[in-house]
């Protein structure tokens, strides 16, 4: 079974920054359209932002021109670039093959980082 690994969250005051890392050892993120997703006090799993394997991208409107999804394929790694983080982005992150996983199981590829932005 494929394990995503995601790591670089934390603990940021508002308007801070962290960036998320997410790899797997047994899954080519090349082939495939990736996304971070996040699953916050709702427990909803909503779909943050996705590239596909042209480099285009997707943002979810609440996170748009704040978060930046980039892929380094060689080191075969995706990340998320959060800026201005706002306390509404308080949630555990996660990776997926966006094309292989429909809702709440998008949030079960891995164990996630937690994020928790404080005002």
């Amino acid at each position: 079974e494929v394990q995503m690994v995601e790591s670089g969250g934390g603990s940021v005051q508002d308007g801070g920054s962290l960036r998320l890392s997410c790899t797997a050892s047994e899954f080519t993120f090349a082939d495939s359209e990736m996304g971070w997703y996040r699953q916050g006090p709702g427990n909803e799993c909503e779909l943050v932002s996705t590239i596909d394997t042209t480099g285009d991208t997707y943002y979810t409107d609440s996170v748009e021109g704040r978060f930046f999804i980039f892929r380094d394929n060689a080191r075969n790694m995706v990340y998320l670039q959060m800026d201005s983080l706002k306390p509404e982005d308080t949630a555990t992150y996660y990776c997926a093959p966006h094309s292989e996983c429909a809702g709440e199981f998008c949030c079960d590829w891995g164990q996630g980082t937690r994020v928790t932005v404080s005002s």
